[in-house]
Order: structure tokens, then C-alpha cells, then sequence
């Protein structure tokens, strides 16, 4: 079995309600995804999950030098962001494209696979 990030890609500005057109859709998407993540765990591909605060509350911490530079906000300036990420253990690249692709349909947001290097 592999680890494979499904990251979740959405817009850097949202409104009251994400990037849902209204409160009913974004409470729709949460239960798909709540239901989706409930699939991970039966079916044995959930390794952890998480939604990501704004980007705006981004610190980015630059190590390279002998004092390390600190410096609020993201690392990139984007019109998209990481807004949330699963990890799965999936048999192949096959397997977890089909499940990106029911998490994409669950959150209604464009999902990134990739696998793991596999050097950790």
C-alpha cells in the first residue's frame, strides 16, 4: 500500500459561506464530506484528514540562516490554496484517483493526488 495526499484546492478569498454560492450548499458539501470520510475509515484507505484554517493566518519560518526570519502570512501569493488535504493508504494510483474523485464530487473543490516519496 502507498500514502497518497488528496489536497484540496480552493479560492484564497471566500465569503461568508466558503466558496459555496449559499448556506445550504456549504452544509450540503460538509455532510458529503463528513459521509465520504466516514468511507476512508470503513474501508480501511483513512490515515488523517483535516481542514486548514485561511492562509491568511499562515506563518512561513525561513530556518537557513543563523537567526531564523519569521514572517506572517503565506508562503505564496495565490488567487488558490491548500484548504485541506487528506492522506490515504491506497493499493495504487488507480485506487486513489477514484477515491479523489469522490472527495472532489463531496467537497465540491478540485483535489490534487499525489503519493508519497516514500522515504519517510
Amino acid at each position: 500500500m502507498t500514502h497518497y495526499l488528496l489536497a484540496v484546492h480552493g479560492p484564497a478569498e471566500m465569503d461568508e459561506f466558503g466558496n459555496y454560492g449559499s448556506k445550504g450548499e456549504m452544509e450540503e458539501a460538509f455532510a458529503a464530506t463528513g459521509a465520504f470520510n466516514d468511507k476512508l475509515r470503513a474501508e480501511g484507505y483513512w490515515v488523517f484528514a483535516g481542514g486548514l484554517a485561511p492562509a491568511s493566518t499562515a506563518t512561513v519560518v525561513d530556518g537557513r540562516a543563523e537567526t531564523p526570519v519569521v514572517t506572517d502570512g503565506p508562503y505564496l501569493e495565490t488567487k488558490e490554496v491548500l484548504g485541506g488535504f487528506w492522506v490515504i493508504d491506497a493499493p495504487d494510483l488507480d485506487v486513489a484517483l477514484k477515491l479523489a474523485a469522490e472527495g472532489s464530487k463531496a467537497c465540491r473543490g478540485k483535489v490534487e493526488v499525489r503519493p508519497f516519496d516514500g522515504l519517510a
